[in-house]
């Protein structure tokens, strides 16, 4: 790293300072997107519509795409929104009252701790961390802070989904199990670039953060840095953390006992680090409950009740499917008898808007702690997948028994300037 580099990495972070503004049902709430290359689309798209909310401002170290899309979201809505490079300058501005997270992985819960500090409520994409250590601190920000932390696994706002899981703990297929979650995504081979320089539009530096630095490639920005592990998490951790939410939500469990991973590269040759076929065992051993999760790309049958992407749900009476985010089914007996039904729509983003008003988290369909244990789920198994070998896990102390190779993977080490803080120092 360069001088001019690491000086921008060392400075300051987010002033802290801590708001309790109360919102009234006419008051407005104003929004900035951190990150608009892709899934931020959903969140301006997903906020500006809603009543008394106002999207004021675009975040981006790539000005070309934040400028672009901040042209885009003009000609839709009317009024013009304010570009910004660094999302530390929105941490500063008083007039923000939420942040939408829609960065790389690497960034997600660091951004989110620094919103906390600043006052601000938060939208956090899945998942939620890119390392099981940061969702603690994640957790301790929000309640220190007193902040609205909304995790993006929108299935938890659809009605068909909260009925779902009503008639499991009621025992619409009998005592439950065991659950499959299937990952099932349509994921292309992928070109190989070299390092170059970045585009004169790009703040590297900010776009690394906290991450480990390397050199600027086409690899991994703007979209495929999700096959990388410095910046994310491979398919288990980008779509999967939706299923294996509603598996743990399903099943009532958050972190297994003992799990086992395998798989690999054994479809495309080329430069991912994360594996395209991943199968991970999970044995909830104090809930009585067991897990399969299945991760593949490309062509693939489908399972979850006409979905790739979707949990099963197995009892001693028949058995539900989840498709995606909103839609479950019942099937009762050896012949598989039709049972209940349901689908609704999930209104994510108004859920989240509803308890920044009411300042309850109670309010919340996706509480910060989901993010912890979704994400965690995905970084155990992909954890057990690196080590090659199945692992006892403590989900008290929530780390590995007698392996401490595997306990090394569960943090990420940071840059200066781009530390994220201990739970106690948050």
């Amino acid at each position: 790293m360069d001088r001019r580099q690491f000086l921008a990495a060392s400075a300051a972070a987010p002033m802290v300072m801590s708001s309790s503004k109360a919102f009234g049902a006419n008051d407005t709430i104003r929004v900035a997107v951190l990150g608009v290359n892709g899934r931020g689309t959903a969140h301006y798209n997903g906020f500006e519509p809603l009543e008394n909310v106002e999207v004021t401002t675009f975040v981006d170290p790539d000005l070309d795409v934040a400028n672009r899309r901040a042209k885009e979201f003009e000609a839709k809505y009317g009024h013009p929104v304010k570009v910004v490079q660094d999302m530390r300058r929105v941490f500063d501005d008083k007039d923000i009252d939420v942040v939408g997270i829609a960065t790389p992985n690497h960034w997600h819960a660091l951004a989110a701790v620094w919103a906390c500090q600043a006052g601000k409520d938060v939208y956090v994409e899945k998942p939620g961390t890119h390392s099981l250590a940061q969702g603690r601190s994640m957790i301790a920000a929000a309640k220190k802070y007193k902040r609205i932390v909304q995790h993006g696994v929108q299935l938890r706002s659809s009605e068909a989904m909260q009925e779902a899981v009503q008639k499991l703990r009621e025992g619409v297929i009998g005592d439950v199990y065991m659950g499959r979650a299937t990952i099932f995504k349509w994921r292309p081979k992928l070109q190989n670039f070299p390092n170059e320089e970045p585009p004169k539009t790009l703040d590297y530096n900010l776009w690394v953060g906290p991450g480990k630095w390397r050199p600027y490639s086409k690899n991994h920005v703007h979209y495929n840095w999700h096959w990388t592990w410095d910046f994310g998490n491979g398919e288990i951790g980008n779509q999967g953390v939706h299923q294996l939410d509603m598996l743990q939500w399903g099943l009532g469990v958050k972190f297994p006992t003992k799990i086992a991973a395998m798989g690999g590269k054994y479809l495309w040759r080329d430069r991912r680090e994360t594996p395209e076929v991943l199968t991970a065992l999970c044995d909830f051993e104090r809930e009585k409950k067991y897990a399969e999760i299945a991760v593949r790309f490309w062509c693939t049958n489908v399972e979850a009740d006409g979905g790739s992407n979707g949990d099963l749900f197995y009892g001693s009476e028949g058995f539900m499917a989840v498709n995606g985010y909103t839609k479950y089914s019942v099937f009762l007996g050896p012949k598989r008898t039709p049972g209940p039904t349901g689908s609704a729509p999930a209104r994510h983003f108004e859920n989240f808007i509803k308890a920044v008003r009411s300042r309850k988290v109670e309010d919340q369909n996706g509480p910060v702690e989901t993010a912890h244990y979704s994400s965690g789920l995905a970084h155990i198994a992909n954890t057990a997948f690196r080590r090659g070998a199945v692992l006892q896990f403590d989900p008290d102390a929530e780390c590995f028994v007698g392996d401490e190779q595997a306990n090394a993977l569960l943090a990420d080490t940071y840059r200066d300037g781009f530390v994220m803080p201990a739970p106690g120092k948050v």
